[in-house]
């Protein structure tokens, strides 16, 4: 696991702290975020797709790669992870923490034999002013699967992996729910909406089956404040299935959308075990044994 971290710092640094914040208001380093992950994902050994279209005038990309599946081929495993920032941050956390998480996720299942077919995408322009409305990456992705008719089965959203803490109060949540669940912010969360509460399950019951880390969930509607500001929100509309992987953001990172979200503020040896678990889980998910 050494290595793992080591790996999940490097690019962490790469994103957030050599190219720094990545927008389309920076587009040079938003294309450089782009080079950087599409380099990645080809050094590991897969052909990446590029999915372009413009953007308040910057051409701008998602990149797809594709681990074929056997006698389920045509069943998708979809898990994604936005490589933009918003203004003002260099985006260590949010999302250079996902999009890390999810090149080592492909690395570990070049040499994996699915039955179900697994797709790993990275979004562009995921934040404001693209996000809920606007020409969201995720959302033009989703509208064309939809679009092709691809059944996707379930994707999982990759936001913001890499804050933990074991200090009692360190998590907050929305009103109520802290009453259910812990005070310390030492967990990974998965959070869907209600229709997709049951992929939620076998979600959670897969990254359990592949690893110890703590794991809460929640399925709850989407108008909880933080249940759908993610991609996962483009897939919901799409009428897929949906489940947002998340260290809970600014329900406990303090540095969430500033400045401050740098990459020495993550801790990489607990974002290891995520990630591993996260490799294992969508390796149960594509075996062909889950029922939607």
């Amino acid at each position: 696991m050494p290595d793992l971290e080591s790996r999940l710092k490097g690019h962490v640094e790469a994103l957030a702290a050599d190219i720094g914040e990545r927008h389309v208001g920076r587009p040079q380093a938003l294309h450089a975020a782009e080079a950087y992950v599409a380099g990645e994902f080809a050094a590991i050994g897969y052909e990446v797709a590029r999915q372009t279209y413009v953007a308040e005038g910057v051409a701008s990309s998602n990149l797809e790669v594709t681990r074929p599946g056997g006698p389920r081929g045509s069943e998708i495993v979809l898990a994604g992870a936005h490589y933009d920032t918003v203004p003002g941050s260099p985006g260590a956390d949010d999302n250079a923490s996902g999009v890390a998480a999810l090149i080592e996720i492909a690395r570990v299942l070049r040499e994996t034999r699915c039955e179900r077919t697994v797709k790993l995408v990275a979004f562009v322009n995921e934040e404001p002013p693209f996000f809920y409305w606007g020409e969201m990456g995720s959302r033009v992705y989703a509208r064309a699967a939809r679009a092709r008719g691809e059944d996707i089965r379930v994707m999982l959203s990759l936001e913001m992996l890499g804050c933990y803490s074991d200090a009692p109060g360190s998590q907050a949540y929305p009103p109520l729910l802290g009453f259910f669940y812990p005070q310390a912010g030492n967990f990974i969360g998965f959070v869907s909406n209600l229709r997709s509460r049951r992929a939620l399950r076998e979600v959670v019951r897969a990254f359990r089956s592949a690893s110890d880390f703590p794991a809460e969930s929640l399925a709850s509607p989407a108008i909880v404040p933080g249940v759908s500001w993610s991609d996962q929100l483009s897939f919901w509309r799409a009428g897929y299935r949906a489940v947002m992987v998340t260290d809970t953001a600014f329900y406990r990172y303090p540095h969430y959308h500033r400045a401050t979200d740098t990459p020495e503020r993550l801790d990489y040896p607990r974002m290891a075990r995520v990630v591993e678990g996260l490799a294992g889980a969508l390796r149960v998910l594509a075996g062909g044994d889950t029922v939607w």
